[in-house]
């Protein structure tokens, strides 16, 4: 969809896009703090943030309760919700454009005058306990959990967080929303039919009353390699593996483009070298690889399952597939049908106005960088073989990474693959 971006810089100290989407009838909305879960003040109240998050839309100024206030949204059919994650705290909702204000000033009731009252956090402990334990069955959290702590990520598992809940107060939920809901730690994005609305639109935001505050520094942990990481699970017959691999620098958007073009020629499709060669020899059903890059450092993984006979024939496909990259055997054929895959990824990835809002928020509410839409499609077609080679020799030569695996091998299978993965290092 056509669109047009401006960033708008508040005198409040809060900052954000409106991207104007000409013909479109919804309006999408995102507004941003820096108040995840490493922001809580200590760990032993490590879910500080998550159950402040569920709290978000209970009572406040003009509501006395999350029922009230959610009838009152979404009696038009307008959609809202919350989310948290390490670094990130956001409320999003998605409206028809005829009451673009009016889910706009209920958004700002919420977020600046909630009343955070005994029977929520009651009720919202619970239904955080309820969620933690549902992801206790799932078994690839479970081992994405462990991979990341033993690379250097200070996270908590989950079966610890759920102890955690019980030590949570009001005053600590209080003293977690005064610290982070300032307006210089704010970053919003409107995108819809915004012609001839834009100045009311940064009128309401400017209206916002929240303390002036701090932009909240995103916290920088230390990389390390590991030994494998085994988790028994004797009722999972298979093994759910992974592999993580760091770098301690953060990819420049061209070598992100390159390592996401290498990920579509070694597993994005069926005709892939390794879950396409895995796939006609009948050894895996399904892998995956991705990059994926914080503040300071990058991540390049892989992850499937197997079955327990055939995970050392995989590996050897993968180990295989390695060095050939880094012998430099990429063909123009397969840099080109990753172009043509990634264009048409990027044109699908722009049908509604909420996809384009997503699109601009990740740089943006990261690190405030306005990602060009415009121009992204000859960033793809830059995509070079030389590119794709010297950006995975750098995860290779910083031989920084850890596997691991949950199901029914024994130590000696996970042992095995480790070695076998370590080849691609020597």
């Amino acid at each position: 969809m056509k669109h047009t971006v401006g960033e708008i810089i508040l005198k409040n100290g809060a900052r954000g896009l409106l991207i104007d989407v000409p013909g479109s009838s919804v309006v999408s909305s995102s507004i941003h703090f820096r108040a995840g879960n490493r922001y809580v003040k200590n760990r032993d109240i490590y879910e500080t943030a998550h159950i402040m998050e569920h709290m978000a839309f209970g009572a406040n100024a003009k509501f006395t309760s999350a029922t009230e206030y959610s009838a009152e949204f979404e009696k038009n059919g307008a959609y809202h919700n919350a989310y948290t994650s390490d670094i990130g705290m956001m409320y999003v909702a998605d409206s028809a454009e005829i009451e673009c204000e009016r889910i706009l000033e209920l958004q700002k009731i919420a977020i600046t005058t909630p009343k955070f009252l005994s029977k929520e956090l009651l009720a919202e402990s619970g239904n955080v306990q309820e969620e933690l334990t549902g992801y206790l069955s799932n078994n690839h959290r479970l081992l994405w959990q462990r991979l990341a702590l033993a690379s250097g990520d200070p996270l908590m598992l989950d079966e610890d967080r759920l102890g955690t809940i019980g030590n949570i107060t009001l005053d600590d939920i209080r003293e977690h929303y005064e610290r982070t809901h300032v307006l210089n730690n704010m970053r919003f994005i409107v995108a819809g039919p915004l012609k001839g609305r834009k100045r009311q639109i940064a009128d309401m935001f400017e209206s916002w009353r929240l303390p002036a505050g701090d932009r909240l520094v995103i916290p920088k942990d230390e990389i390390t390699s590991a030994a494998p990481v085994l988790i028994e699970r004797k009722e999972v017959p298979n093994l759910i593996f992974g592999i993580c691999m760091t770098l301690d620098e953060r990819l420049s958007d061209a070598e992100f483009d390159a390592m996401g073009a290498l990920n579509h020629i070694l597993t994005g499709s069926l005709h892939s070298r390794i879950l396409g060669t895995a796939r006609q020899r009948g050894l895996v059903y399904h892998m995956w690889s991705d990059v994926s890059h914080g503040a300071y450092n990058s991540e390049w993984s892989f992850g499937g399952q197997v079955s327990l006979n055939n995970a050392l024939k995989l590996f050897d496909i993968m180990v295989e597939q390695m060095n050939r990259v880094r012998a430099g055997q990429i063909s123009a054929k397969e840099v080109e049908a990753a172009r043509q895959y990634g264009l048409g990824k990027f044109q699908m990835a722009g049908q509604t106005v909420a996809q384009i809002a997503d699109w601009y928020s990740g740089r943006y509410f990261f690190e405030d960088y306005i990602h060009k839409f415009n121009y992204y499609p000859r960033a793809i077609r830059a995509i070079t073989a030389a590119k794709i080679a010297e950006t995975a020799e750098k995860f290779i030569n910083s031989n920084t990474w850890v596997i691991g695996g949950l199901g029914s091998p024994d130590q000696t299978l996970l042992d095995k693959l480790q070695s076998k993965w370590q080849k691609i290092f020597d």
